[in-house]
Order: structure tokens, then sequence, then C-alpha cells
């Protein structure tokens, strides 16, 4: 039976590295609405899966998790395959990072569409703060999906093309004994290495280019293969009792200097300058830089608890390391676009944006902890956010590979602020949509980005996803609330009315409020839309409130933690009534209580309906109704 095994992988050309691989968390492929056979040679134990779907998606980080759901609410069959036991990437319990992104502005910029709702349902869901309660957020959103298909611990090993296209995927589950051969429409490549475009042969960019390349004044005199470095986390927690700790014969010793740079101001989670392996190759190095990060883990926290610089550190004890660094770069795969610095710095404003960004430029020294005298990093903060095109989503090589995360075709200087998970979030959305929208109106992704009239349509369908794009407003010509007249039992100054359509739904730094607000301190309050005539409707759809200008991101850290609003958000639209009329006669009605999502669809059976009305009757901790949008749909 072994040389079986050992025959199977080698026929296959699987080398033994590839068994080392997490046990199964996955529900049954054959659970779900795909095309398989199971196909078992007389000489191996190991099952052949044949799938084929519409989408493939390999890797389930916060891009690939976005991804996959926009595609496969918007009606295609969608495989995602993840190569851990967890979703979320480094923002799983396994790696622990918070999630960054605009929110660093400072202004209003908090990102919406799907990451929005799933970090709203961890902060009403999880008040504990427990990172497994975060993975199982996802992992019910994913589950319960019936378009998606979720294969955990799936490792992408092999790739077939024909042409400009690509063909099938081959990927391997060792506790379960699979291969998995996935045929598909279109591939995404969400693993944060480019693994599936470098498989395929695809054109792709890795280290740091020259000035001369694209006239970045960050660039480099020379272009070189150095890329940013991974880390390593841990948390630790306070005792009643002394808590001594002696470091093992491996971890590294630090000093007093060693820290000149690096602050080490609190030590219940840290640190994200724990970082090593720029110099090295960042992806076949991967094993000993794991374990040279576990002896500056180590070595980090014997200094916290043995140096005596740090003795209120008595009582402390560790509670928890990661094994799985955290990556920030490897490859990034080339598009029909290479996102620039001086893209960012302009706030571009491309006619094919889908998606922004508005972390600071925030490049990683390579040298990371092998070289103490230097600072870890260099930022240069943004004026405000910037926007990033769908050419920049899609493979100049292949018309039917996609990607998104910190993969995607950018230059070494952009990547340090397009890499951060907020932003790698919604560039999962935009693409997932994207790849939805080609396969029913017959494009590639190349030519919607050509196709102005097609292009316009797509962006109109991210924004009624709440997938905010910068400086474009609702002009859906089937938002049949765009035609009504509006109409509220009161409204504050500023906050009229007519704001629930007026194109914007949420606060876009332009002076005006877009958004109805009422007080709620005498009791309930109403907005309507009427038509002259009766609409058949079967859509009504709202965005609420959710202090978008605050961060919210699960955190170990207590300063991230300290000033958010944990639970759910204290402006949000807690109960309210739908109610639909034609006349007088009330023909529909629905009642919602403990409402905690900014973006809320009730879908029905359509109704001929001439006015549209909420009762708003009470915010989770505020005295106002506060809406920013109405859409009605037939």
């Amino acid at each position: 039976m072994k040389n079986n095994r050992r025959d199977f992988l080698k026929a296959i050309g699987i080398g033994s590295g590839a068994l080392l691989v997490d046990p199964v968390f996955a529900k049954t492929i054959t659970d779900k609405d795909h095309k398989e056979e199971i196909v078992k040679g007389p000489e191996s134990i190991f099952a052949i899966r044949n799938m084929e779907t519409d989408y493939m998606v390999a890797g389930g980080g916060m891009a690939g998790y976005c991804n996959a759901l926009a595609a496969a609410r918007n009606g295609l069959k969608v495989i995602l395959i993840q190569n851990r036991s967890r979703l979320g990437g480094n923002a799983s319990s396994e790696i622990r990072m918070h999630i960054c992104g605009s929110t660093a502005l400072g202004q209003v910029w908090r990102e919406t569409g799907i990451i929005e709702e799933t970090m709203l349902t961890e902060s009403y869901t999880n008040p504990q703060a427990s990172w497994e309660m975060f993975d199982y957020v996802m992992y019910d959103k994913v589950l319960s999906n019936p378009n998606i298909t979720l294969l955990f611990d799936a490792m992408l090993y092999d790739v077939k093309t024909s042409g400009n296209k690509i063909t099938e995927i081959q990927a391997y589950c060792s506790q379960t004994e699979e291969i998995y051969k996935v045929k598909a429409k279109y591939f995404a490549d969400c693993t944060g290495d480019g693994t599936l475009a470098a498989l395929a042969g695809a054109e792709f960019m890795r280290g740091r280019e020259a000035k001369s390349e694209y006239n970045e004044p960050l660039g480099l005199e020379t272009r070189d293969d150095i890329t940013m470095g991974n880390s390593l986390l841990f948390q630790s927690q306070k005792h009643d009792k002394p808590m001594p700790f002696k470091a093992p014969s491996w971890a590294r010793k630090y000093e007093f200097s060693d820290f000149k740079h690096r602050r080490i101001h609190s030590w219940e989670y840290g640190y994200w300058w724990i970082e090593l392996g720029g110099l090295e190759n960042i992806v076949n190095d991967g094993q000993k830089i794991r374990h040279d990060l576990m002896g500056v883990v180590f070595g980090v926290w014997d200094y916290i608890k043995n140096s005596g610089n740090h003795p209120e550190s008595a009582n402390w004890a560790l509670s928890w390391f990661g094994a799985i660094p955290g990556k920030r770069e490897s490859r990034r795969i080339t598009g029909d676009y290479v996102l620039t610095q001086n893209d960012i710095l302009k706030l571009e404003n491309f006619e094919d944006r889908c998606a922004y960004g508005g972390w600071p430029l925030d490049d990683h020294l390579p040298a990371g902890m092998d070289d103490t005298s230097l600072s870890p990093f260099r930022s240069i903060s943004l004026k405000g956010p910037y926007s990033i095109p769908l050419r920049s989503l899609y493979s100049k090589t292949f018309e039917n590979l996609v990607m998104a995360g910190r993969n995607i075709s950018v230059t070494h200087v952009a990547l340090s602020t397009t890499r951060v998970m907020a932003t790698c979030a919604t560039l999962g959305q935009a693409i997932g949509t994207a790849v939805a929208f080609c396969v029913k109106e017959g494009l590639t992704p190349r030519k919607l980005a050509q196709n102005k009239a097609k292009l316009q349509q797509y962006q109109q369908l991210l924004l009624r996803q709440d997938q905010a794009i910068l400086k474009m407003k609702n002009e859906d010509k089937l938002d049949l609330a765009l035609q009504a007249k509006v109409a509220a039992s009161s409204a504050l100054a500023g906050f009229e009315a007519n704001k629930v359509i007026d194109g914007y739904n949420r606060d876009v730094q332009d002076g005006d409020s877009h958004q109805w607000r009422a007080s709620l301190v005498n009791g309930e309050q109403s907005i309507e839309l009427s038509w002259s005539k009766p609409q058949n409707i079967s859509t009504v759809e709202f965005t609420f409130d959710s202090g978008l200008n605050r961060h919210l991101r699960l955190s170990g850290e207590a300063s991230v933690m300290k000033n958010q609003k944990r639970g759910p958000q204290p402006e949000m639209l807690k109960d309210y009534v739908v109610e639909l009329y034609k006349g007088n006669t009330l023909v529909k009605k629905e009642e919602v209580t403990d409402n905690f999502l900014r973006k809320v669809v009730h879908s029905f059976q359509s109704v001929s309906v001439d006015k549209v009305k909420l009762i708003a009757k009470k915010a989770h901790d505020d005295e106002n109704a506060r809406v920013f949008e109405i859409r009605c749909y037939a």
C-alpha cells in the first residue's frame, strides 16, 4: 500500500511535500451542485474528483472570500479552494492580523460592501472578541451560500492551459486522499503568492522596480528581486501571580538598543515589526523564514520578561503564538494596467475604477529583525482615497484569469498601500462581480473595461451592492426610487427626506450629508416614496448609517480596540417597518427587529403599489433615525 501511494503521487506529479497539510474542515463536495465523478484506479486508494463549475477561486483570504461571495451572489456556481482549514488569510485565527484599510485616513472612508457586512456581523456576533468566532462568521457566510463549494486544505499544484485560456486546475488534499481536477469558465488567483498564475505561465512581476521603469520617485536606481518580509504575531494574558519564562536555546537574544526603532508599549499583542524574509525567497525559503521568526518571537518575549526593562510584565504569560507567517509580498500578476505610486499620489480617477484604497505608502525594509539598527518601515500618508482600475485585476496573458489581493497588477511601491486586507477585500468583491457580469453578458474582463456602456452598468451594479466607487453616484435606470417623490414625517436641518434618492449612500466629504435624519425622541418617524401611477415592485433596499468614520476591526491589540463601538453600531436603525400601499390599501408589510446591517434588502413576490413607506421605530443607541439611501426594483 505504501508503494501504491508513493507511485500514485509520483505518477500525477506531486512530491511527498504535498502531504504536509492540515486536517480537512469542509463540507463534502458531494452535497453541492457540481458535475463530478469518482475514479479509483486499480492500484490506488486515491479518489480523483472531476469537477466543473462557472468560477474557480484559489485562495480563501479576505480577497478570495469576498470574491467567491460576490460571484455566487450574482448567480455563478463557484468552487473556492483554500490551502488551510480557515478562511480569512492573515485575518484568520491562525495569523490574527487586524484588518487595515482606508480608516487610516482618519476621515469617512471605511470600506463597505461585503467586508462591511462581515465586520458588522462579526462585531454583533462576537462580543467576546474571539478570533475563532471571526473564522465562524466567514465560514457561515460561505457555507450558507448554495452556489459555493468550499474545499479546505486543498493545495493547488498544477494548471492546464490551451492557447490564451486556462482550462483546468488540479489540487490535492492529503487528509481525504483526494485529487480535485476542476474545469471552469473563469479562474481567480487570490493566493497572494500568484501561484495559479505562475503555474499557468502568466506574466508576473517580482521585487522592486527601478525609477526608470515607471518614473516613480520611490523607485530604486536599479531594480532587484527583494520583497517585504513575513511576520509572526503573539498574544499574552495577565495573571494574578508572577509568571516566569525561560527562553528556549534557539530564541534570539536582544538588548535595549535593538528596540530603538521598534516600540514595546504593551505586550498583550505583538508585533507587526517581528519581520524577516525580505532578503530571501519569500515563498521557497518559507520553512527557514518561519523557524527564524519563531526565534524572534520567543527572543522578544524573553527580552520583555527577563531583561529587567519591563518589570510590569512579571504577571504576564504567553497565551498564543502564530505558526503561520503573515505574508506581505511575493509575485504580482501583470494586468493590462500596472498601478503606480504616481497614480496613487495623484488620486487618479480611472474611468474603469471599481475599488479604492487609502492606506499609506507603507514599505517595509527587507532586513527586518536581521538589522535592528534600521527603521523597519517607511510610511507616507495620503491626502485622501485613490481609485483602483479594473484593468489591474485581470491577467494580460490569459483572458479568463483574474486576480484580487496582494498579487494584483501594481508596482512594488504601489503594493505598499494596496496590500492591506480591507483594500484586498474590496478588490475581491469588484472582480467577483465583474466575472459574474462578464459571464452573463458574454464578455471578457478586458472587453468589459473597453466597453463604456457595459462598464457603467457593471459599476452601477457594484454601487447597488454597496461597493463604494469614488466620485460615482447611483444612476441605475432600473431603480424606481429615482423617479419617486419623497416625503417624511420630519427631518433635521441639512438631512432632508430627498437625500435618500440623491445618488449617494454615504458621506463623501463634499459638504452634503446625503442622509435623511429625524429625531426619535418623541416617537417613531417615517419616510415614504410615492409615484403618480402604480409600479410593480419586488425589491426594496435600504442603506443605513453604520458609523463609517470609525474603525471597526477585530484586533488583539488593546489600543486598536479601545475606541471601537463593539456590538451593533449605535447609529444603526434597529427596529423598523416597511409598508407598501396601493392607494390607501396596505398591500405588503414587513417588520424588522434588531437589525445590525448597513445594507438591507427586502425581496418578495412582485406587487403593484404606488407608495413605499419606512417607519423608523428605534436605533440601537442613538436618538435619531438615519437613512442614507432607499432603492426600489421591479
